[in-house]
Order: structure tokens, then sequence, then C-alpha cells
């Protein structure tokens, strides 16, 4: 069993994958640490956790976990990584990781000269639905591919907020435009090479609430929109010569609908519904990646894909500050 420590009290982590990680078969969460020791202890007695830490450091220097899942505000992520790598521990990081694709070069660097596992923790890359879509991608049952469109939103104006506060790396393109670029990257195997981008920000918070993205992957293109200030709506479209395929709720199925796909005939005469009642795209997720850290050969998101993923992000932001294409 991969032993964890959960580095913050933080929501994603107290409602998804914490109890992800004590449903899993092969790890189990042996701490949580908070600046407040009483939040850790609350947490801790909430999911049966042995070991509660008033301290990050102090949890990094425990010989009672193994590995760290780290659901910090953005801006924090490359900081804890790194720290966690350099305490030997594996480590599983909220997306993004980064906010600049140069800063995931220390982090490879981290892991590279501590032997250790660094991850970041797209749950998305896990789930049967994706899984699905790439194989059917590459059976060419919608013959060849030449438009993905993607649509991300929901609406969140709490000051408060993380996502809403720049310094702690809010803005909806680091909390989900990462979302139709890792999915279209993942079930194509393809990468970006220039993109064009409309972005709004908010007068008050200064994150950017609304961008609007066409990006030119060669063989196909890839256009979506996201906001942080619009109803809330999810929705993945593959559509090629010989048929389309519609992924219904693709990122947040449990919130946004069934977790389902519908692939469709060229003439729209016949379609067909594949359904996963259990996906669990969390649980897939830490198991993956226990096995991983464990030296099996697993299938996970390794940085190299990571610092792909930003590239594509920071062009976009680079793009919505000028006419025209931005090489990504």
């Amino acid at each position: 069993m991969l032993r964890f420590g959960i580095l913050s009290t933080a929501k994603i982590g107290r409602e998804l994958v914490v109890p992800a990680i004590q449903d899993a078969e092969n790890c189990v969460v042996t701490a949580i640490a908070s600046r407040d020791l009483s939040k850790a202890r609350a947490m801790a007695d909430r999911f049966s956790v042995p070991h509660a830490f008033g301290s990050y450091e102090e949890m990094l220097a425990s010989d009672t976990i193994d590995a760290v899942y780290i659901p910090l505000p953005t801006a924090q992520h490359v900081e804890w990584s790194i720290k966690a790598a350099d305490a030997g521990k594996h480590v599983l990081c909220e997306k993004p990781i980064a906010l600049h694709a140069g800063e995931i070069d220390a982090l490879i660097a981290a892991r590279d000269r501590n032997k250790v596992l660094i991850s970041e923790a797209y749950m998305v890359t896990y789930s049967p639905v994706w899984r699905k879509v790439r194989a059917l991608l590459s059976e060419g049952a919608i013959g060849r591919l030449r438009h993905v469109q993607g649509v991300f939103t929901y609406f969140n104006r709490d000051p408060g907020n993380m996502r809403n506060v720049p310094a702690l790396g809010g803005g909806g393109l680091p909390d989900i435009g990462v979302y139709p670029t890792i999915t279209t990257r993942f079930v194509t195997g393809k990468e970006p090479v220039r993109v064009q981008a409309t972005t709004d920000r908010d007068p008050e918070f200064g994150t950017d609430i609304y961008s609007s993205v066409r990006a030119d992957f060669g063989d196909f293109e890839l256009s979506f929109y996201v906001s942080t200030q619009l109803a809330q709506r999810q929705v993945m479209v593959f559509h090629g010569d010989k048929g389309f395929i519609e992924v219904k709720s693709p990122f947040n199925a449990d919130r946004y609908g069934a977790e389902e796909l519908e692939l469709t005939n060229q003439n729209h005469a016949e379609s067909q519904i594949f359904r996963f009642q259990d996906a669990r795209q969390y649980r897939r997720e830490v198991e993956a990646f226990s096995k991983a850290a464990r030296g099996e050969n697993e299938e996970i998101v390794p940085l190299e894909s990571s610092v792909n993923n930003q590239k594509l992000i920071d062009a976009i932001y680079r793009a919505s500050e000028k006419d025209g294409w931005e090489a990504v």
C-alpha cells in the first residue's frame, strides 16, 4: 500500500481525492497536514487517518508517508512539489502543476535527482470515457478527424475563492482551460503548432474570466471557450468525415450529467451510446499513480506532457494580446 500524506485540507482533497484514496485497492491516507493543526486533526478524524501535522514541513520529514497529494493554490504547486521530492516523496499534484511551462523544468530536475515520481493530477486521462474516445479515434470510427469543439463554463464571483485571486494563480485558463487541451492531446496523441485567442478579464479581480480559442494541430483544429462567469456547461465533440463523437459531460460527470459518449454515423441515421456507470476517475487516478510509484508499467501523466500542455496555455495568453496566430 502506497501511503499518502495530504498537503492541506483543501476542498478537492476532502470531497474527492481523499475518499478516492481510501476507496482504492493499493493506497491509503496515513497523514494530513495543515498550517492549522486543529484543521488537520479534524480532517484526519473524519477519514480515520492516523497522523495529523501542524506544518507541511513536519509531514514531509515524517516516515509515515511515501507520497504526497498537493491540492494547494496553483501558485504554490511548484514550490511544494520540489520540497516533497527533495524529501524523497512521490508527488501527485493538482492541475495546473505550474503557471508557466518553463517552471516545470525545475520539477523534472527534482524528479530525476531524487528518483521519485511527480505527476500532474489530470483525473480525466484515467477515465474510461476518455480511454474509449481514444480507442474510437484510433480505430477510425469517425474517419478523418477534422475538428474538435469544446466548452467548459461555470459561474463564480466569490472574491475569496482562489480562482478569482491572481496572486494565488487564479483565472479561467489555469483552472478549466487546461481540460479541453489535455483531453484533445490525450486522445489524439497530437500537439498544436499555433493558436489564436481572445480573452476577457474581470475588472475587479484582474483574472481571465472568458477565453475563446482556436488551436491548429496540423491535421485538425481545436476550438473551445471557457468561462468562470457563464452558466454552467460542459461538452466535447470530435467531428470526422465519417461521423462524430460527443462526450456528454466530459470533465465533471457527477455534477454535469451522465458519464457517457455518443458515436453518430455520417448521415446521422445511426448512433451508439457508451455509458460508464462506475467511472470513479479519481480512484483510477490514484491507483495508477500508486502502481507507477511502485515501479509498475502504468500509464500516467508525465511531466513532459505537462510541459506541452502548459506551453499551449502560455501561447493562448500571448495570442490574446495580439491579432493573428501565435506559435505554441
